[in-house]
Order: C-alpha cells, then sequence, then structure tokens
C-alpha cells in the first residue's frame, strides 16, 4: 500500500522523493490524532452523564468530581480506541508512528491514572500504574520490553533455580497493585449491588457483602498466581509449616472471621440490635471480620471479639422483638390520696412521647414501705437504642410536677433522735477509769 501511495505522489508532483513520504504521514497522523481527540471530546460530552448515572447506582457513589473523572476516561478511552485503530489500517513510517505512539500512550497512562483514582485509590498508586502503563506502551511500539527486562533481569542474583531480580519485584509489585484495584472496584460494585437489593433484610445484605468479598479475593489471588506463573506444587514442601503457622498464629482471626459469618447466618445479633455483654450496653453498629462494633449511649465504642459473643451470655433486647419493658419505682405518703395518685402516674406516663400506647403502660401498687406507700411504672418502649435513662427521667420530671401541682408528697428516710441527759445538765458525770489504771 505505501509503495503504491509513494509512487502516486512522486506522479503528482506532491513530493520528490521516497523518503519524504514519511513527513506526509507525520502531518497525516497528527491530523488523525487531532480528530481523535476531537472525537473523544464530543463523545464524552454526550455519554458521561449516563455512565455516571450507571456507575452511580451501581456503586452508590455519587460526586462532581467522579463524574469529571467519569467523562475523562470516556474522552481518553475513545481516543486510545482510535488511535489504535488508524494504527492497524497501515504500515506507518517512523515519524507517524511515533505521533501514534504518544498519543496512545499518553492517553491510556491518563485513562489508568483517572480510573484508580476515580475507586478512592491513593493518588501515588494512580500515578505509579499511569507511568508503568505509559512506559509499557512506548517500549512495546519502539524496539519491545525486552531491552528493558533483559537489563532489569540483570540486576539480581540465583538462590539455587530461582532468579530473585528487578524485574521479579517489579513484576509481582504491578500485578499485585493492578489486582489489589481491580478487586477493590469489583467489591464496591458487588457490595453496592447486594446492599440495594429489595429482596434481602440488611442481615442477609452483610452476609452477602462479606462473602462477595472473600470470592473476590479469592479469585484475584489465584489470578496473581497464574499470571505470575508460580507452580502452587513448588510450595508443597512449606505447606505443613505454612498450616501449623496458621494454626498457632491466626487461630484466633480465623476463629473470630467464622463466629462472625455464624452470627450473620442464625441472626442472633443483627446490626441495630441494643445488646449488654458484660460492662458494655449499647446499639451493634457493624458486625466485622475480627469484632463486633457497640457504640454506648456516651458515644464510646466498643470492639467485642466475634468469638466473645459465641462464648458468652449476651443480653439482646431486640433479639426477636424490638419493645422492650422499663420499670420505674416511685414512692408517696402514707397520707396521699392513693386514687389520685394513680391518676397521676397514669397520666405522667401516658404524656411521655416514647412510651408505647400497646402494650398500654401498667400502675401498681407494689407494697407498703417503711417510710412509703411504694408504686411502679410499667411502660413500653420500641426503639432502646435510644436510651433508658433519658425515658426514665422524662416520665420522673412529669411525676414530680403533676405531684407539686396537687400536693402529693414523696417522702424521704428521716430519724428522730432523743436525748435523755445532756452533760452537765442535771447530773454529776461518772467517770470512766482507764483500763490501764489501778481500781
Amino acid at each position: 500500500m505505501n509503495e503504491a501511495i509513494t509512487t502516486a505522489f512522486l506522479r503528482w508532483g506532491w513530493i520528490r522523493r521516497p523518503d519524504d513520504l514519511q513527513y506526509v504521514e507525520g502531518v497525516l497522523a497528527a491530523l488523525i490524532a487531532t480528530t481523535a481527540l476531537i472525537v473523544g471530546w464530543g463523545l464524552s460530552r454526550l455519554v458521561y452523564l449516563r455512565l455516571a448515572a450507571i456507575w452511580e447506582r451501581r456503586a452508590g457513589y455519587e460526586s462532581p468530581l467522579a463524574r469529571r473523572r467519569i467523562r475523562d476516561m470516556v474522552r481518553r478511552f475513545t481516543t486510545a480506541m482510535l488511535i489504535g485503530m488508524a494504527l492497524n489500517l497501515n504500515d506507518w513510517s517512523l515519524i507517524a508512528s511515533v505521533v501514534f505512539g504518544l498519543t496512545l500512550a499518553i492517553s491510556l497512562a491518563l485513562f489508568v491514572n483517572d480510573l484508580v483514582r476515580g475507586v478512592r485509590m491513593p493518588d501515588w498508586l494512580g500515578t505509579f500504574l499511569g507511568l508503568a502503563t505509559l512506559v509499557s506502551i512506548l517500549a512495546s511500539m519502539f524496539g519491545g520490553l525486552d531491552p528493558i527486562t533483559i537489563a532489569m533481569d540483570r540486576v539480581g542474583f540465583n538462590l539455587g533455580q530461582k532468579r530473585f531480580s528487578l524485574l521479579w519485584v517489579v513484576t509481582i509489585a504491578v500485578t499485585v497493585l493492578v489486582l489489589y484495584t481491580a478487586a477493590r472496584v469489583v467489591n464496591r460494585i458487588a457490595g453496592h449491588i447486594i446492599g440495594s437489593s429489595d429482596g434481602l433484610d440488611p442481615t442477609q445484605k452483610l452476609l452477602g457483602q462479606k462473602i462477595a468479598g472473600v470470592v473476590v479475593i479469592v479469585i484475584a489471588f489465584f489470578i496473581g498466581i497464574d499470571a505470575l506463573g508460580i507452580d502452587l506444587t513448588a510450595l508443597s514442601f512449606f505447606s505443613g509449616a505454612f498450616g501449623l503457622a496458621i494454626g498457632f498464629g491466626l487461630q484466633k482471626t480465623i476463629g473470630n472471621l467464622f463466629a462472625g459469618i455464624i452470627l450473620l447466618l442464625d441472626r442472633s445479633i443483627k446490626p441495630g440490635d441494643v445488646i449488654a455483654v458484660g460492662d458494655s450496653f449499647g446499639w451493634v453498629n457493624k458486625i466485622g471480620v475480627r469484632a463486633v462494633s457497640v457504640i454506648t449511649r456516651d458515644g464510646k465504642e466498643h470492639l467485642i471479639p466475634n468469638e466473645d459473643l459465641m462464648t458468652t451470655a449476651v443480653e439482646n433486647w431486640s433479639y426477636s422483638d424490638r419493645n422492650v419493658r422499663m420499670r420505674i419505682p416511685v414512692g408517696v405518703a402514707y397520707t396521699s390520696d392513693m386514687q389520685l395518685v394513680q391518676e397521676l402516674l397514669y397520666r405522667a406516663v401516658d404524656e411521655s412521647p416514647r412510651v408505647l400506647k400497646d402494650p398500654v403502660p401498667r400502675i401498681w401498687m407494689t407494697d407498703f414501705g417503711d417510710n412509703s406507700v411504694n408504686w411502679e411504672i410499667r411502660a413500653w418502649i420500641s426503639d432502646p437504642e435510644g436510651g433508658m435513662g433519658n425515658i426514665r427521667g422524662d416520665v420522673l420530671m412529669r411525676v414530680w410536677n403533676l405531684f407539686q401541682e396537687h400536693a402529693i408528697e414523696i417522702p424521704f428516710p428521716q430519724r428522730d433522735l432523743y436525748i435523755k441527759e445532756m452533760p452537765g445538765m442535771g447530773g454529776t458525770p461518772t467517770a470512766v477509769p482507764h483500763p490501764g489504771e489501778a481500781g
């Protein structure tokens, strides 16, 4: 094809000698690259909002920065695809290949950089993978990667039949970073799809997300093993020692992992439950791989190992029913009108906004104490995570105000002291001899 184009250009007088064709191809390559950039820019303006909407729906992440990154990624990916198609249309000369190669390498490098940063990976990782993409493409287009790989392989040493070199280290690092980025993207999308499913309850969603995360990591591990060409049979010698190390060093971690999965499967403890474990009382924030996060009313977050929740007694206030009954003791004086006291107690508990109307609150006279007639308010609430002390204080404050309005006395312990005789007033004090004195 180049010979026919060269002959035609020479016949028409557009070029004077065959070597001048590379300059014409260079100009043509620059025009094609410019056109590819313009097409990419226009296409990105047309479709990036739709792609951003799909990403926000699938990944659950919405921000103006994400939309701008998607727009830039569409533009750069489109440019790279058009340049790749142009490269395959003709056997281009050196100048045209340089123009196409630079455009393709820069476009894909920026695309990789935007992709890595768009999934909330560190900026340095995006820069590193972008530069690695740039160098790889340029090297493969101009002479191949063999000179670079050979030079990197020379920097190293042999250990038995295994060669440890700079090339080996760089290959492992790039593979791990690429797989980690891909696994994070897939895990995020899968987690959001499971979390937005209407057919699953919160516990099933959390369990599905954790299982999906484990599956993604396992798949990424085996892909990495295959990509690096590692023979698993070569590790059979270390399997016994490795298994023993896992058994002793990670037994607590593995135990907590399976304990957390069991808790999610039997649904005995779920996110949002109000539990009491030892001195820790609060609502379950999340069930992690190692521990359960329990947030107290003081704002403190207690991390309780999953195994502890499997082996110790746990008081779950919302296991099968979120309704919790509270008991509030109240004492009144014996001289009070007991019928009025009962009416005022019912009124106080009925006016409290968090107290449920069904089940109906109950007021009972419990016993006749030493100083008071004792009553007990028994009322139900459905939001124990909102705290018990504040609702108890609200009811008692209403009781106090109503008792003050109706002159109901709340007694308190009193003691009367009778002094039969004061020293120096009507009587001679008797001296008591010291035990050490003679009688």
